[in-house]
């Protein structure tokens, strides 16, 4: 069977790799910060299960620590310059797509044929990861046709890699960060403290005004956390679970599918959903960091009414 600890592996050797390459990377000042900080990434995920709640927690501390401090820099990878990128685009043409094209194929057919198939009495992928484990698959066999077709040299996804994540910095693990943050919020009971203060405070005696609540809430936690993943369980067990479920008789899968697209939308108008809106305009290098929440801004509030009207009218039974 295949687990998901494969997975955990292939992505620990992948920031280990990017933990060398930035060592031994002379033009960038900040080298060792860089190190220190993918190589710790590393361990946790290849070591992260045996480490314990204290050593993972002072692995976390030490993450905090070399970002906050400004130890991260930005090296020079071997890659490609923008002249040679060009280049290589018009030889190749549309064989550029083959491989980003590859990627949601394999993971379809890996979810409809590989998923169902049994080896020796037991499935070959692990049932409640199956999407993941697909996904791995997908990623790997989408590099090696890229490999293939370009003719790139066999590190040269490594060091694009590591490109990517010297100018993400940091902010690549914001979403594993806030999504167990909303984990350990749940655990804490933060979801109860709110949906008690919620009932306390607002008057939701009617199913419109807890729709309105439950998304609203989920917009808006969503901002102030930078993450959907980190407000979902919050709120859901604060005012989705026993209210628009227990109360008022919502489907759950209705109600929390359009209660996490809530969220989503909450994520386009937050900066501190960084690695979404921050790092494009720095990528790009536009004026106004800002610039993308801006052009969100009236998608989002459009598809946060619409979910409001859509969990009102469909996801409770007549």
């Amino acid at each position: 069977m295949i687990k998901l600890g494969v997975v955990y592996v292939l992505a620990g050797l992948m920031f280990a790799a990017f933990a060398v390459f930035s060592a031994t990377d002379r033009s960038n000042p900040k080298r060792l910060g860089n190190a220190a900080f993918w190589g710790l990434v590393s361990l946790s995920f290849l070591a992260g299960d045996r480490l314990g709640d204290l050593g993972n927690g002072f692995l976390v501390v030490g993450l905090a620590l070399i970002a906050g401090l400004g130890l991260l820099g930005r090296g020079q990878p071997a890659t490609t310059s923008p002249q040679e990128r060009q280049a290589l685009a018009a030889r190749f043409g549309e064989k550029l797509f083959i491989p980003a094209l590859a990627l949601p194929v394999v993971l379809v057919f890996a979810i409809l044929v590989l998923k169902p198939l049994h080896v020796a009495g037991q499935p070959l992928l692990e049932p409640k990861q199956s999407t993941l484990v697909s996904l791995a698959l997908a990623a790997v066999i989408a590099i090696g046709l890229a490999l293939i077709l370009l003719r790139q040299p066999i590190l040269s996804p490594l060091q694009e890699g590591r490109r990517l994540m010297d100018t993400v910095g940091w902010a690549a693990l914001l979403p594993q960060v806030l999504a167990a943050l909303g984990a350990v919020f749940a655990l804490a009971g933060v979801g109860k403290v709110i949906g008690d203060l919620v009932t306390h405070w607002l008057p939701m005696d009617t199913r419109a005004a807890a729709v309105a609540v439950y998304c609203l809430g989920m917009a808006g936690f969503t901002m102030i956390m930078g993450n959907a993943f980190a407000a979902f369980p919050v709120l859901t067990a604060g005012v989705g679970l026993p209210i628009l479920m227990h109360r008022f008789g919502g489907h759950p899968a209705a109600v929390a599918s359009l209660g996490m697209l809530s969220g989503f939308c909450g994520t386009l108008m937050t900066p501190l959903a960084a690695n979404f809106n921050l790092v494009p305009p720095a990528l790009l290098e536009l004026p106004d960091r800002y610039a993308v929440i801006k052009a969100q801004v009236p998608t989002a509030l459009l598809m946060l009414a619409a979910n409001m009207v859509l969990m009102y009218a469909f996801a409770f039974p007549r």
